[in-house]
């Protein structure tokens, strides 16, 4: 069994979901402990226990510890990665119900079912567009169609939009499988080809997603940048607003968004969702900083080398690089210097 310690570098719910994917797909049982030390409230929170479930479900694993608070954990597959319907409902971790972000469901058991058998449904409800996660928007627009450049097939259908704190989204996921993932190298930007986004709220008046799309065109031809925002009146069962862009290069995609809130005026969510992607936009790396950590676990299941140039090198991405080394598939090179990725895979998965 492989000792992870979950504590290292940021201690957050990264090295969870990692360590999640990779024994299911390696088949190695692993004992997770000191699970999120890094954070407030630490131990598996809803969103987290339901990684742990979908992750069992797929492949049949044994548990222990698999219970809201919990800092450790015990992980035994029972199977390679099952293709199938699977339905995850974040809800059903916590009495009362959960907000909890339905991304980190998806990422944890994507790339597992995209390795399996067959094709594959996946179900998802709860949070969809919740802080400090990413939110579907951009898994849709920048992560899907980045992993489509390695070899996997996806597609992602919106149904019901979900916010913090009644959560309600529900997204479907379909994957195709026995996928042969290829290294990329992503060491420039290209040419900027256009600049696209959505203003969208849910049970709240239709000016406000006006005010918000109009906001995020003027600011973005103020830094001489031309962009076209959709503002949308969507399904949701709670109030909710946030703006959503994504940048395409010739090579690379990148996404940036701000969430609404009470006492928030619309200007300013689509102020700070703009100023986002105008920084990375003067920046010379093509890789943002959240993707930086995300492409990590796909190149090292890779059946070639990777290369990538990140603007930073977040204690996210190094507790990731770290996570993944323990399960010996890929050698992991981060040069600070040149801000450079490079993911040398060990031997091919069958």
């Amino acid at each position: 069994m492989l000792d992870i310690d979950g504590s290292w570098g940021e201690g957050g719910g990264q090295i969870l979901r990692s360590s999640l994917s990779l024994a299911a797909i390696t088949g190695q049982a692993i004992r997770l402990y000191q699970i999120r030390a890094g954070r407030k409230k630490p131990g598996l929170a809803a969103q987290h226990l339901t990684c742990v479930r979908a992750a069992a479900a797929v492949c049949k694993a044994e548990v222990r510890g698999d219970k809201l608070g919990s800092m450790t954990l015990e992980f035994m597959p029972g199977s390679p990665p099952c293709p199938g319907n699977y339905t995850f409902d974040v809800t059903e971790a916590r009495e009362g119900g959960s907000a909890g972000a339905v991304t980190l469901i998806l990422q944890t058991v994507l790339l597992p079912l995209a390795m399996a058998s067959g094709d594959s449904v996946v179900i998802l409800k709860g949070g969809t567009h919740v802080a400090w996660s990413p939110p579907i928007s951009y898994i849709e627009q920048v992560y899907i169609p980045l992993l489509r450049k390695l070899g996997l097939q996806a597609e992602l259908e919106l149904q019901a939009w979900g916010w913090y704190p009644k959560g309600g989204g529900e997204v479907h996921l379909h994957i195709k499988g026995n996928t042969r993932l290829q290294g990329q190298k992503f060491l420039e930007k290209g040419a900027l080809q256009q600049i696209k986004g959505l203003a969208v709220v849910t049970e709240l008046p239709s000016h406000i997603p006006q005010r918000m799309a109009m906001r995020c065109e003027n600011l973005l031809q103020q830094a001489h940048l031309k962009g076209y925002v959709e503002p949308i009146r969507a399904k949701g069962v709670a109030p909710g607003a946030g703006v959503f862009l994504t940048a395409e290069y010739e090579n690379i995609r990148a996404g940036f968004g701000a969430l609404g809130r009470r006492g928030l005026p619309a200007e300013m969510v689509a102020q700070r969702a703009v100023e986002e992607l105008v920084a990375f936009h003067q920046q010379d790396a093509p890789v943002e900083e959240f993707l930086g950590d995300q492409l990590l676990l796909p190149m090292a299941l890779a059946h070639s080398s990777s290369q990538y140039r990140v603007v930073h090198m977040s204690d996210h991405l190094k507790t990731n690089a770290l996570t993944i080394s323990q399960f010996g598939l890929a050698q992991i090179d981060l040069n600070p210097e040149e801000s450079l990725v490079c993911v040398k895979p060990h031997h091919s998965l069958t």
